[in-house]
């Protein structure tokens, strides 16, 4: 697939928080989009690989491996399962990608942004699912998300107001803009097949970050390599002029996948939310 080279024009937008939320709202109003399964021009099918990443290999929380037993499963239809840590994923960096990605990869100051960063790496070169630790799978078929190459993200809405989550079909099927929702989305799961050109933007863009590391101001995780960083470069894909649509918006994605937010390691500086832009000693 091409390199994405957006516009001037793109990025801007992509980088604005409020016109990027609200590229998100007018590509969800795309009735085609919203839970299409029709097939992609190019016929590269997503490899049935599922891998998951937790930095340390031997101190994995009891509660997390529960969680993530729940994809082993999945071996038995066919898939391969795979989970990463810290030096296995170093390796797959070193082996398969370039100097400057195992640096990038190097300068994540917490677990949580190496995993961010780390599935962009090994989806974009590998192609396959990528799936978060703390999600537990509910045992419906998944093989229609592999049918095809088109990248698969899963939409969400932030209400400022209650500061809470909207449900899913409340705001994909609400068609007036609310302007206290924030729309973007997840960067878990991600499906796609090898050399998707908005993972490879949304890699290219994360590595320039990380690159660039003041250790005095640490970049936030969310938007260096997380669901800021997805969301803005589907909007710079969405916004550049002849750019051929590689992505399709999952909707069901939490009938087949539960996030369990009640896990030991999140009362602790292994939560991403209390150590953002803090140096995890």
């Amino acid at each position: 697939m091409p390199k994405l080279v957006p516009s001037n024009f793109a990025i801007e937008n992509s980088e604005s928080d409020i016109k990027r939320s609200n590229s998100i709202f007018n590509l969800l109003q795309d009735k085609l989009r919203i839970g299409s399964k029709s097939s992609s021009k190019n016929t590269t099918i997503i490899p049935k690989v599922i891998i998951q990443f937790w930095d340390k290999a031997n101190s994995i929380p009891s509660d997390v491996k529960k969680c993530m037993e729940s994809w082993k499963s999945l071996k038995e239809e066919g898939y391969t399962y795979i989970l990463f840590n810290e030096k296995s994923a170093r390796e797959y960096i070193s082996s398969n990608l370039n100097k400057e990605h195992l640096l990038a990869f190097d300068n994540c100051y917490h677990p949580a942004m190496k995993s961010d960063y780390f599935r962009l790496c090994y989806i974009n070169y590998s192609g396959g699912m990528y799936v978060d630790s703390d999600d537990v799978y509910i045992g419906l078929n998944i093989d229609n998300y592999f049918i095809n190459s088109k990248l698969k993200l899963q939409p969400l809405c932030y209400d400022l107001e209650s500061n809470q989550m909207v449900e899913t079909q409340k705001f994909v099927n609400h068609d007036t803009q609310n302007k206290h929702w924030i729309y973007y989305f997840n960067n878990n799961p991600i499906i796609s097949a090898p050399f998707n050109p908005i993972i490879g933007y949304a890699l290219e863009r994360a590595t320039n970050i990380l690159l660039n590391i003041d250790d005095n101001n640490l970049p936030e995780i969310q938007s260096t390599a997380g669901p800021g960083n997805i969301t803005a470069s589907v909007v710079a894909a969405q916004l550049t002029p002849a750019f051929n649509d590689e992505i399709e918006i999952l909707t069901d994605w939490e009938e087949l996948s539960k996030t369990i937010w009640f896990l030991s390691y999140r009362n602790d500086a292994r939560n991403w939310r209390i150590s953002n832009c803090k140096s995890l000693n």
